[in-house]
C-alpha cells in the first residue's frame, strides 16, 4: 500500500513552497494529503479545504477572513487539533509535514500533537532555532529551522525543503523488521545527579522481566511521561526524581508544570516516589541567575546549568505540594526517605550537603502526607546508595503485584 505524507499549511502565503515539496515527494512515488489552513484562496486546489478545518472547530472560514487574526489563527489551531488526528485515525496520512512562520506553525503544532507518538511530523519554521516548547509540549514533533524565511523558492529554500521532505520520506518509506520483545513497561524519573540510583533500579527491574523507560526530569521529561501514564502505557512508576517541582515553584527553568506527580495518582497506577534531586533548583548560565538569587549557594554544574541549592522554607513549601500530590493517589503508593541526602552533592562534604534543609524537607512530608494511603519508608542512607535502589525497585514491584 502507498504511503501517504499530509502537507499542512497555509496554502494561500506560502502555496509555492508547498507545491514544490508536494510534487518532489509525489517524485518518490510517495502520496501527499494536502491541508489548507490559511485565510483565502489557496495557490492549488488542497484535498482538505480551509473551510473543513474551520468547520472542525464549528467555526465559519469566511468569518474567520472577515475577523481578527488572532481569532482566525485560535479557531484555525483548534480545528487542526481536531481534524487532523481524525485523517490519521480513518488511514488517510501516515506522516505529516508543515512548513511556515509564527502563525502557520501555531495552527499546525497542536493537531501534530494530538497524534500519537511515533507517527513521523515535522515543521519546517522560522521559529525552529529558538525555545519551541510551547509548538512540541510532550508530542515528537520535528522542528526544522527553516533559515531563511518560508516566503517562495530560492536557492536555499530550496535545499532546506528537499532535506525535509527526503527525510520525513525516510521515515515513512524505510521500517525496521525488528520487533522488540515486549514486556510490561515501568516508567523512571532521573537527573545526572540520581543517575546512580535509577540505573541500579533500571537493571534490577530489566532482570525482573520488566523494559524501563527513563525520563530526564528536565520539565518536558516529566510532563512526557506524565502525559504517556494517563495513556496507560505503564505498568508502574519509579519516580525517584521530582526535581521538577523545585523549579516549578521557585522559577527554574526546568519546570514540569503544577500536575507534576498526578497522573500515576489519578490512573490508580503504582508508584514509588522520592525525593531526588529537592536540593537545586536549575537555572541557564550563570550569569542568567535571576539578581534576588546572587547572594545563594550556587554551583555551576557546566557551562549552561548553574544549580542553586534550596532553603529550608523551600523545602518546607516541597514537602507540602508533593504531600497534596501523593493524598490524591488512588493507586498503591509508597514514598522513598533518603536520609542521608537526596543527590549527588547533597551528601556529607558535597557541595548542596544540607542536614538541616533535608530534616526540614522530610519533617514536613511526615507530617502531610496520609500515612493510611502513602506507605513511607525511610532509610538511612543517600538516594545513590544502592541499598536505596534496590528497596526502590522492590518496593515497586510489590506493589505492581
Amino acid at each position: 500500500m502507498q504511503k501517504v505524507i499530509a502537507l499542512a499549511g497555509t496554502l494561500d502565503t506560502k502555496g509555492e513552497d508547498f507545491a514544490f515539496v508536494r510534487d518532489l515527494i509525489q517524485g518518490l512515488g510517495i502520496g501527499t494529503l494536502t491541508i489548507h489552513t490559511g485565510m483565502y484562496k489557496p495557490f492549488f486546489e488542497p484535498d482538505i479545504s480551509n473551510k473543513e478545518v474551520a468547520a472542525a472547530a464549528g467555526a465559519d472560514i469566511e468569518k474567520l477572513a472577515a475577523g481578527e487574526r488572532s481569532e482566525a489563527t485560535a479557531a484555525m489551531a483548534k480545528g487542526m487539533e481536531k481534524l487532523l488526528p481524525a485523517l490519521y485515525g480513518e488511514g488517510r496520512f501516515d506522516a505529516v509535514l508543515s512548513l511556515g512562520g509564527s502563525g502557520g506553525t501555531s495552527i499546525v503544532a497542536p493537531g501534530m500533537r494530538a497524534l500519537p507518538i511515533g507517527v513521523p511530523k515535522m515543521i519546517v519554521s522560522t521559529l525552529a532555532g529558538g525555545d519551541v516548547s510551547v509548538y512540541v509540549g510532550e508530542s515528537d514533533i520535528f522542528m526544522y529551522p527553516s533559515i531563511v524565511d518560508v516566503a517562495g523558492l530560492n536557492s536555499i529554500s530550496v535545499k532546506i525543503y528537499t532535506n525535509a521532505a527526503f527525510a520525513i520520506a525516510g521515515m515513512v518509506r524505510f521500517e525496521s523488521k525488528a520487533q522488540p520483545v515486549k514486556k510490561p513497561l515501568i516508567a523512571a524519573t532521573m537527573f545526572g545527579v540520581t543517575t546512580p540510583c535509577v540505573t541500579a533500579a533500571k537493571e534490577y527491574l530489566e532482570k525482573e522481566g520488566y523494559e524501563v523507560v527513563i525520563f530526564h526530569a528536565v520539565g518536558t521529561g516529566g510532563r512526557s511521561m506524565e502525559a504517556l501514564v494517563s495513556a496507560g502505557f505503564f505498568k508502574g512508576v519509579l519516580d525517584i526524581t521530582t526535581t521538577e517541582w523545585c523549579d516549578e515553584l521557585f522559577g527554574g527553568v526546568l519546570s514540569a508544570g503544577p500536575h507534576r506527580l498526578e497522573a500515576a495518582g489519578r490512573a490508580g497506577v503504582p508508584q514509588v516516589v522520592s525525593t531526588g534531586a529537592l536540593d537545586m533548583v536549575n537555572f541557564g548560565a550563570f550569569e542568567t541567575v535571576p539578581e534576588k538569587y546572587k547572594g545563594r549557594n550556587l554551583y555551576k554544574h557546566n557551562p549552561t546549568v548553574t544549580l542553586m541549592r534550596t532553603t529550608a522554607e523551600e523545602n518546607r513549601a516541597l514537602g507540602e505540594a508533593i504531600a497534596g500530590k501523593l493524598n490524591a493517589a488512588a493507586g498503591p503508593t509508597a514514598l522513598m526517605l533518603p536520609l542521608k541526602g537526596v543527590s549527588m552533592l547533597d551528601k556529607e562534604g558535597g557541595a548542596f550537603w544540607g542536614a538541616e534543609e533535608d530534616k526540614v524537607l522530610f519533617d514536613t512530608l511526615r507530617k502531610n502526607t496520609d500515612g493510611k494511603k502513602v506507605e513511607i519508608i525511610e532509610m538511612d542512607c543517600n538516594i545513590n546508595d544502592n541499598d536505596f535502589a534496590l528497596a526502590a525497585a522492590k518496593k515497586l514491584l510489590a506493589l505492581m503485584k
